[in-house]
């Protein structure tokens, strides 16, 4: 689940007809609906992509990746242009962005080229996503704008465990011949309903306008390059050279810090509020996400390209195996808002991820079995028991994780928590992916597991870290 970023407003909510109104939330939510299920619903299709556009093994992490990282690390620029130029402005500018770099990707006749249209893809959705919140607050006030903002939490948790299952339904129909390319081509349509209706939007800005941190900006970008590239490409490149790149990244994501910190001291705009920094909860929260997320998008990568290369079944079920997983989670997610949040508050998050262990567990004595049938009832009460430890470990995360924030922060918390739950996903995908293709067949989906299990501990003691009394 992603969190919409805050962001001030310079005029009231406007007064136009009711369902006037609606409509256009409605056209918010499709669009961040829209660029969230990309996301997700290439996972399933890599395989095929990879099969019919041939290229290095790696260009199936890279499909996701690609898109992923790119909107990590400029969602909060992407915010930023929004407060500056104009939230509707830019919100139209990475609509129409998206759009074309969806048309692109659907026409790509080589992995290069869909790699880099990717790419053009998660910049075009850092645009889109960060300017929702403060539309939504133009155009509703008081009780609406409450019933407003709580439509996207579950628009946007059905995005999510939806992308993979109709990634392989799209690609399995191979509508007109489209194999692959219709899970791109299905953004065509609802792209181009959001431009036709965003009209119906109230421009807003804030009333006092940032500057852009270009520096910070590059500073991020290349850091994060430089980390994540190395553990895709780790094949690639012989030697030491991906463990040096990736000390590099380190180094240079040091930097980032220390440029944001002089940025702040100085009383300049920094990209990074680092007051968020100020107490340990925050960043504790950081690490949380980024592992958490780390896990989840790493396993659903290896869950269906496993299915796909190591028991040879058909994109449909690879799409399927990952039903039961999307059933346990929004089960897990309505429980745990309705009943169990309210009654135990964070404890909730570590009993999500004792069963998310338990889950990844129960998969891993699956493909130690080795590679039966492709539906096996133990991998899918796995998945629905993994699905579940998702769904309850979300729902209090992001209320925990903003418990200690002052409310001017809000806007930057969420912002960075969204970016590092991009980024998280993005190293899952790198990390686990790769440790499955280099050791192949069904070894590698369990040692994948076992690693996501370890992940899993570290998870758990940030966590504790998030929920610890600061020292007085």
């Amino acid at each position: 689940m992603t969190l919409p970023t805050a962001a001030p407003r310079t005029a009231p909510a406007a007064a136009g007809p009711h369902p006037r109104r609606w409509f256009a939330l409605a056209l918010l939510l499709t669009a961040e609906a829209m660029n969230l299920l990309d996301s997700t619903i290439v996972q399933v299709a890599a395989p095929v992509m990879h099969a019919r556009l041939g290229g290095p093994v790696a260009d199936i992490q890279w499909f996701s990746a690609a898109y992923t990282l790119p909107f990590a690390v400029l969602l909060v620029t992407g915010g930023r242009l929004g407060d500056i130029a104009g939230r509707r402005r830019i919100f139209r500018i990475g609509v129409a962005a998206f759009l074309l770099a969806s048309l692109c990707c659907a026409l790509a006749p080589s992995a290069g080229l869909l790699i880099a249209a990717r790419a053009v893809q998660g910049g075009a959705a850092a645009l889109v996503i960060p300017q929702t919140f403060g539309l939504i607050k133009a155009m509703f006030d008081g009780g609406e704008l409450s019933r407003a903002l709580g439509t996207i939490g579950p628009v946007m948790g059905l995005a999510a465990v939806c992308g993979p299952v109709l990634g392989g339904v799209l690609t399995h129909a191979d509508l007109f011949g489209s194999s692959w390319r219709a899970v791109f081509l299905v953004n065509l349509p609802l792209g181009a309903a959001v431009l036709a209706g965003s009209s119906l939007l109230r421009e807003d800005r804030a009333g006092h306008r940032p500057r852009l941190d270009l520096v910070g900006t590059a500073l991020l970008v290349l850091g994060s390059v430089l980390l994540v590239a190395p553990l895709i490409e780790v094949d690639a490149v012989a030697g030491v050279v991906p463990w040096l790149a990736v000390g590099a990244g380190v180094a240079v994501l040091l930097l980032f810090g220390l440029h944001q910190r002089g940025k702040s001291r100085r009383g300049r705009s920094p990209l990074v509020e680092t007051s968020l920094f100020a107490n340990r909860g925050f960043p504790a929260a950081l690490a949380t996400s980024t592992l958490f997320f780390a896990v989840m998008n790493g396993l659903m990568l290896v869950v269906v390209v496993q299915v796909q290369l190591t028991r040879h079944a058909g994109v449909l079920t690879a799409g399927l195996t990952l039903l039961p997983w999307s059933c346990g989670m929004a089960a897990a997610s309505l429980c745990a808002g309705t009943w169990l949040v309210p009654r135990h508050g964070a404890r909730v998050m570590f009993a999500g991820l004792a069963v998310l262990a338990g889950g990844v567990g129960g998969a891993a004595a699956d493909y130690a079995a080795g590679p039966a049938g492709a539906g096996s009832w133990l991998l899918w009460a796995a998945l629905a028991v993994s699905g579940a430890g998702i769904g309850l470990f979300t729902v209090p995360f992001f209320t925990t994780a903003l418990h200690r924030v002052r409310p001017q922060e809000n806007g930057s918390a969420a912002g960075l928590l969204n970016a590092v739950q991009q980024f998280g996903g993005t190293i899952g995908v790198a990390l686990l992916g790769t440790v499955f293709l280099r050791v192949g067949a069904a070894d590698g989906a369990w040692t994948a597991c076992c690693v996501a299990v370890g992940l899993l501990a570290a998870t758990a003691l940030t966590a504790r870290l998030m929920t610890a009394p600061e020292a007085s």
